[in-house]
């Protein structure tokens, strides 16, 4: 009986090895026959000897050690049907072995561009190097091993000549990644598992990440980032921005919207957007500061701004890295709402978040909101206590001012009275005093409805704000004035040539040598190396520059105002850099004009202790003997009024 089942069993085990040697030999048979070639053409084993019979050349040794050493040239070189060939075999045909790899390729963005005629798309040469010394990707020495792979993305990559019409996003993509806290760790610490550019944007299966299919695609980012970072990756996916990924909230944010893509840099360093005060002043508040998040989403508003205020925020502004930001009390991979009971700001875990920086006033500090948003629902009694001082600060500074006022009027009224009966010199007629007091009004009209326009967000742009739509006045306002500006100065241009007076008055204007020699004697005077002032004329270099600047800015405010006004006109003979030109000079011009007065003519004329507090000749048109011996330096030839 054992006899038989012995039998029994080695005719069973002599049948599977039987089956099992004809299965492999088939295979082998069709594995050998694709080695040599594919071509049903052959009719024999072409070895590699006959080939380099003359072939034979420097690439052997090279090709003998690269991967496909052992493969027989037909392998590659298929369309060999007989040797010798009279004709050039055509380029090696990769997809005969690695079909796979081939068909992921065809559908990846190089493939679909190679075959639509794009010369410039990466093929297999490309990435591994010549088909005859192609090296096995664990080698140091093959181009696409781990730590050659960002220098050969960049051959292509960095050609920016060769990138320029695609409008890539990274124009110096390895630059910016040795930058970061991969690169560093792959070049500077020899990490070789650091990521590289075919871990996050794939090798043969790469698409741009517009496409769904491709890794870093908004919502395929968290899965990327987690093939290294995988204990970070389940984190997330629990947080409240890693579940609303995965709801399609297209506005939530993933890994590389708080540490960048190709800016990822350590959280020590100060340029990263996750070190400590880029946390609540860049990363996190463009979300929650965006009203358009914020609306959509109903998340609370003011977070941001109640933070900035607060102690933390303002610590952190100031350059503090240890005070408390977002992360500190939301958490980092692991923020959830503060309704769930595992969130760091659940009320029930307040003591303990609070507590890593307070340790035993914890409970304490829990008890208040931590944004504080005083209202008469919530934090009433930060609220109260505003109310109470915001009514004590109005009643007594608004007091004070109208004291400080009232007694400054008083005092204004009779240094005016005394100057003006001490006054007997003419110094401006009605009509010089008129024409500097039309000057001096269209002046800042035009100079505030003009920095209006262009700072309109300033609280003091306010007027031509709050109505948001209808009747622009504000441009009303300023080309009406202009209008204005332009007649005074046709009229003082006449005044000039036409008048006596004015003639007299051009001619006392004109700038003489001697006004140089005024100035360098009087720098010599102020900076205390002579005792004696200058002796000036009717007109001092202090008015003349200031005259003469005023010409000089009327004419470059008109002219490029003109071409601003009539831009459709210009525009008809001009080209739109012209307009350009004109509004950037009209600008700064008014830049220019207005900083000038408040810093050269204020002070020659109302805060110099001279005149202090005022030089009132401009309402008066007179002047003391004693004033104007301090500006001329000597008598003055001014008529006396009798």
């Amino acid at each position: 009986m054992n006899m038989r089942i012995c039998k029994f069993r080695l005719i069973c085990i002599s049948i599977f090895l039987l089956i099992t040697f004809s299965s492999f030999r088939a295979a082998y048979a069709i594995d050998t026959s694709t080695s040599l070639s594919i071509n049903p053409e052959h009719s024999r084993r072409v070895e590699n000897s006959e080939c380099l019979a003359c072939h034979e050349d420097s690439a052997r040794p090279a090709y003998n050690s690269s991967v496909h050493g052992e493969n027989l040239c037909t392998s590659c070189h298929a369309d060999i049907a007989g040797l010798p060939h009279s004709e050039k075999p055509g380029k090696p045909v990769c997809n005969q072995c690695h079909r796979l790899e081939a068909e992921i390729y065809n559908s990846s963005d190089h493939g679909v561009a190679l075959k639509a005629g794009i010369d410039e798309a990466a093929s297999c040469r490309n990435c591994h190097g010549e088909p005859h010394s192609i090296l096995d990707s664990r080698n140091k020495d093959s181009s696409v091993y781990r730590a050659n792979i960002p220098k050969t993305c960049a051959s292509c990559h960095e050609d920016q000549e060769k990138m320029a019409k695609y409008a890539l996003t990274e124009k110096m993509p390895l630059k910016s990644y040795l930058e970061t806290v991969h690169g560093k760790a792959l070049t500077e610490k020899g990490l070789i598992s650091s990521a590289i550019c075919t871990d996050c944007h794939g090798s043969h299966d790469l698409y741009s990440m517009a496409n769904l299919k491709s890794k870093i695609y908004r919502t395929n980012v968290p899965s990327t980032c987690g093939k290294c970072h995988e204990n970070v990756s389940k984190i997330y996916e629990r947080s409240v921005h890693g579940k609303a990924v995965l709801a399609g909230r297209r506005e939530a944010p993933v890994c590389t919207d708080c540490h960048g893509e190709h800016t990822i840099k350590s959280h020590n360093e100060p340029s990263s957007s996750v070190y400590p005060t880029a946390i609540s002043e860049r990363t996190c508040p463009r979300c929650h500061a965006s009203e358009n998040i914020i609306t959509k989403y109903r998340l609370p508003g003011n977070m941001v701004k109640t933070y900035m205020e607060s102690y933390h925020g303002l610590a952190s502004k100031s350059g503090s890295t240890t005070v408390a930001n977002c992360a500190s009390c939301h958490g980092v991979h692991d923020i959830l709402p503060s309704s769930d009971p595992d969130s760091s700001v659940n009320k029930a875990n307040l003591p303990q978040t609070c507590g890593k920086c307070h340790p035993g006033a914890g409970a304490r500090l829990a008890k208040g909101s931590v944004h504080v948003n005083p209202s008469a629902t919530r934090d009433r009694a930060v609220f109260y206590v505003t109310i109470f001082y915001i009514f004590l600060i109005v009643m007594t500074i608004g007091g004070m001012s109208i004291y400080v006022g009232l007694d400054y009027l008083t005092k204004l009224r009779e240094h005016y009275e005394r100057v003006r009966s001490e006054a007997k010199i003419v110094r401006w007629t009605f009509n010089e005093r008129l024409q500097h007091g039309l000057i001096l009004i269209t002046f800042n009209v035009l100079a505030y409805t003009g920095f209006a326009l262009r700072f309109s967000d300033a609280w003091w742009a306010f007027p031509f704000t709050v109505i948001k739509e209808g009747f622009d006045w504000r441009r009303i306002l300023h080309r009406t004035t202009a209008v204005v500006f332009c007649l005074l100065s046709a009229y003082h241009a006449w005044f000039l040539l036409f008048t006596k007076r004015g003639r007299s008055e051009f001619k006392a204007f004109l700038p003489k040598w001697k006004d140089f020699a005024d100035l360098y004697n009087m720098l010599k005077h102020n900076l205390g190396i002579s005792k004696e002032k200058p002796k000036f004329e009717r007109f001092n270099y202090i008015e003349k520059s200031e005259y003469w600047a005023l010409i000089w800015g009327a004419l470059i405010m008109v002219v490029t105002g003109g071409l601003l006004t009539f831009n459709n006109l210009v525009m008809q003979y001009f080209p739109k850099w012209l307009l350009d030109v004109a509004a950037t000079i009209h600008f700064y011009e008014a830049v220019l004009a207005t900083l000038a007065i408040l810093i050269w003519h204020l002070y020659f004329s109302v805060f110099s202790p001279e005149h202090y507090p005022m030089n009132w000749s401009w309402i008066t048109g007179r002047t003391t003997e004693d004033e104007r011996r301090e500006d001329s330096g000597k008598a003055s030839s001014d008529k006396l009024k009798k």
